[in-house]
């Protein structure tokens, strides 16, 4: 806005056209290189380091801003050593883009096709690092260099299009004020994203990318080499503050952190440096973002070099990254393996044969020259007799500049002097495509279009395509940016030691985003000069099987690591959420995958498998072996008085109770399901039916016949009937629950969080619960019944072996059954079951045929009829 109302004020409308009163202007600076021509091309280069500013006395006319001589050679990583009192402060890489421009103009001026019969001339003025010197510099390339006082000066532009700034921030300045008179500026070095703002800079172009993409490009950068904890400096100016504020917001989003952020400008004090590098120093990031330019990095480097601050991993903007008076044996020990964006190189033929004809003798009168040549070769030019000592170097300006190493002649790196050289060459183009819109006579083709020259200029300029000779196309897009390329350099060292910029990658924002960065095969040096890359995290990674949880009041980025709970898993590293298992998974040991969960269920080849498939074998065996002894001895009383059929048909149903045991064992089944209960129920049932059978055969062979009644006694038919629809009525439970609800095979996956158990859904739990009811009635019946006859004559007591057994059926099996098969888990609810039915068989079978067995086997004499029946009859006696 300053310098917009300072315009203003120099604008007055005299007969319709505008003059500009120079006279409030005050005077220009002169240009440091000028050459008449036919069109001149205006130049701003920070070719010095400072301004001279002083406070106005208000009692004489303020003089001229002068450039003082800032001291470069006390910095540590300088290599010049002078013995003279000189303060040089010449940037000779500024001075170097100057010459490339004079380099094209005179390359353009020689060529006979681009611009025929019109000669370009150029005036190149010193910013000196200043915006202040950047707005006397724009006035004077608007206005021209005449002296006026209280005078009205022409209305003309003394340039048609100016090539500059190197920094951000002077060319802002520039921009702004030659904006409003459409006088293109072209800038070979400001890359401040707000420059592409058509409305506030209309006639701004650059030939280097805009920080909008170099500032993602170092996003992506630090997040391909997974550095999520990083330091941040910046210039204190546009060109750092706009730069950071884009990496930051950037990075950000990709999940990288910012650790500190500080600003810096070459103007500080040390005091105010040092506080930075402390911040650095007392850092734990292990990677700093330098968005310097070239001033502040200097400020910066020797604070740095001074303290010692080694081991970080530089990664630079394009303003320093490929600074080659940098690259020292001192420096590289701090900056060593830094690694950065910049512009692809290019070779200019001829550029260095025309930089080493440089030479105080082209213009005897002109400072800057002999101020170079005094700087280049540590000496003074031309002294006289009365000023020379013994202590002091002298030149006379026949030194050789090709003997010489430094910044000015090496043209191995040239990629900001390429943007120069394009900038020229645009320029031309423009003009040459302004003046082709003539006719073939002479006259204007369109006298709305043609005759404005200055707007034409701009015009042509914002179309301008063109291809340079090393291949090059040349073109502006709508904001007057170039299309963004970088080469991603790396500082290595050369067999000789020396310092060398190495492309080890691309960066094309043209691309779709998943190809714009592309890394070469060429292995990185790191920081140290380590083949080792270096690790900048606030915490570490988490491993696959963890998560992240953050800690209250730190960065994203810092966070601790959390085991993942039961059931869940990461198998990423870095996870911020664990995973859950599908239902049929769980996590396996690392928690880093899902795993099928073990499946659980009584097998035949587990120990409690192994141990009751031979208990039921063992079972079976004793009862047939019962039974082939009772047929063998089927014809001695005991047998007979035993009721042979009932006997062998309990024994029958024994050993399918033993046998139907084993249908619990094994990986359920459908059929399998539907036998167990069934067949145990229907099993059951028929041997409680002959026991009640044989009961009430007992009870009605010693009361049903009394001396004086003729009650007859119960017959064998009567006993089949009644064992008959005894099961029979079992049968029509188990049918009809099989018919309505079946047991079904299951899978059990809330019991256990980490095991499947494979179960026999009942189905129905009335039809289970209605099977066990039913052989409990037939049980109480049993008991009841024996329980009456336990008094009988001791020599066919059976009524108390069956009350015994069924006792420890119902008090130690069945009444126990039904909390452990409620309260057992998984496989051992299987196992209750069958510990249920195989006490219960061998419950009946010792209890109601070991005392047989005994006196058959061990006592023959009591197997006679006379002993069984002698208690008997003494007490009918």
């Amino acid at each position: 806005m300053l310098v917009f109302g300072f315009l203003l004020l120099c604008s007055i409308k005299t007969k319709g056209e505008t003059k500009v009163n120079c006279s409030m202007i005050g005077k220009p600076e002169y240009a440091l290189l000028s050459k008449d021509g036919d069109i001149i091309i205006g130049g701003a280069f920070s070719i010095h380091s400072k301004i001279n500013l002083e406070m106005p006395s208000f009692t004489e006319k303020p003089h001229r801003l002068m450039c003082t001589r800032f001291l470069q050679q006390d910095k540590p990583y300088y290599k010049i050593s002078l013995s003279l009192s000189l303060s040089l402060s010449l940037n000779l890489r500024e001075f170097r883009f100057a010459q490339t421009m004079i380099f094209a103009i005179e390359e353009i001026n020689s060529k006979a096709s681009l611009l025929p019969n019109i000669s370009i001339g150029y005036q190149i003025f010193d910013s000196c690092g200043s915006t202040l010197a950047s707005m006397r510099s724009s006035m004077a390339l608007i206005n021209g260099q005449e002296l006026t006082a209280e005078h009205i000066c022409s209305g003309k532009t003394a340039v048609k299009a100016i090539i500059g700034e190197s920094e951000s921030s002077s060319t802002i300045v520039l921009s702004r004020a030659t904006g409003p008179f459409r006088i293109p500026v072209i800038s070979h070095f400001a890359t401040c994203a707000c420059l592409s703002n058509r409305k506030q800079f209309p006639s701004f172009f650059r030939t280097i990318p805009s920080d909008f993409y170099q500032s993602r490009a170092l996003a992506q950068l630090v997040k391909h080499f997974r550095w999520t904890w990083v330091g941040a400096v910046r210039s204190d100016n546009d060109y750092g503050n706009n730069g950071m504020a884009t990496f930051v917001e950037v990075a950000e989003r990709e999940g990288v952190c910012i650790e500190y952020s500080e600003a810096i400008s070459r103007t500080n004090s040390k005091e105010k440096i040092a506080k930075v590098v402390e911040v650095i120093k007392k850092g734990t990031a292990k990677v700093l973002v330098a968005f310097l330019a070239q001033g502040e990095m200097d400020v910066l480097l020797e604070e740095i070099i001074r303290q010692n601050v080694t081991g970080l991993q530089w990664v630079g903007s394009e303003s320093w990254i490929t600074a080659r008076y940098l690259a020292t044996k001192i420096v590289s020990k701090v900056l060593g393996g830094a690694v950065g964006f910049t512009i692809s190189k290019s070779k200019i033929p001829g550029l260095r044969e025309f930089l080493l004809k440089v030479n105080p003798s082209q213009n005897p009168s002109n400072a800057l020259l002999r101020e170079f040549w005094e700087m280049a070769f540590g000496c003074h030019l031309f002294p006289t007799i009365s000023s020379k000592t013994e202590h002091e170097k002298f030149c006379n300006g026949s030194e050789n500049l090709s003997n010489m190493s430094n910044e000015f002649t090496d043209v191995s790196e040239l990629r900001i002097s390429n943007n120069v050289y394009k900038a020229v060459y645009a320029i031309a183009y423009a003009l040459h495509n302004t003046l082709a819109c003539k006719t073939s006579n002479g006259a204007p083709e369109n006298k709305g279009t043609c005759g404005t020259k200055d707007l034409i200029v701009m015009h042509s300029l914002q179309n301008v395509n063109f291809t340079m000779a090393s291949g090059e196309t040349i073109y502006f897009d709508q904001n007057g940016d170039p299309t963004a390329r970088y080469e991603l350099v790396n500082w290595q060292k050369n067999g000789a030691g020396e310092t060398t910029f190495i492309t080890v990658g691309h960066y094309d924002a043209s691309l779709p985003s998943e190809q714009q960065f592309v890394m070469n095969s060429i292995n990185i040096v790191w920081a140290g000069d380590s083949h080792t890359k270096p690790s900048s995290v606030c915490s570490e990674s988490c491993r696959p099987g963890f998560r992240q949880a953050v800690i209250k009041g730190r960065p994203l980025c810092c966070f601790e690591c959390l085991r993942c709970p039961s059931g869940e898993i990461s198998s990423t590293t870095d996870s911020a959420e664990c995973i859950k298992c599908p239902l049929e998974h769980w996590s396996n040991e690392n928690h880093s995958m899902c795993v099928l969960k073990k499946v659980e269920f009584l097998s035949f080849e587990e120990n409690m498998g192994i141990l009751l498939t031979a208990f039921s074998l063992t079972g079976v065996s004793l009862t047939i072996a019962v039974a082939l002894m009772f047929y063998h001895f089927i014809d001695t009383p005991l047998v007979k008085a035993s009721n042979a059929e009932l006997s062998f048909l309990l024994l029958f149903s024994l050993s399918l109770c033993f046998l139907c045991s084993l249908t619990f064992i094994g990986q359920p089944t459908e059929w399998s399901c539907m036998l167990r209960h069934t067949a145990f129920g229907i099993t059951f049932a028929l041997c409680m039916s002959c026991v009640l059978a044989r009961t009430i055969a007992v009870v009605m062979a010693f009361k049903a016949t009394v001396p004086g009644t003729s009650v007859p006694q119960c017959t064998l038919p009567l006993q089949r009937v009644s064992v008959f629809c005894c099961t029979f009525f079992q049968v029509i439970i188990c049918t009809l629950w099989l018919v309505l609800a079946p047991p079904i095979p299951y899978k059990n996956i809330t019991h256990s969080l980490d095991t499947i158990i494979l179960e026999c859904d009942l189905g129905s739990a009335i039809g289970f619960w209605a099977v066990l009811g039913y052989i409990g009635l037939l049980s109480v019946l049993c008991f009841v019944l024996a329980f009456l006859a336990r008094k009988l004559p001791d020599n066919f007591n059976e009524a108390k072996f069956i009350t015994f057994s069924l006792l420890l059926i119902f008090c130690a099996v069945w009444i126990t059954f039904i909390p452990a098969y409620v309260s057992s888990p998984g496989k051992f609810t299987v196992a209750v079951e069958i510990f249920a039915i195989l006490a219960s068989s061998f419950g009946l079978l010792f209890c109601i045929f070991t005392p047989k067995c005994y006196i058959i086997l061990l006592k023959p004499e009591q197997n006679t009829r006379k002993h069984i029946m002698g208690k008997t009859h003494n007490k009918s006696q």
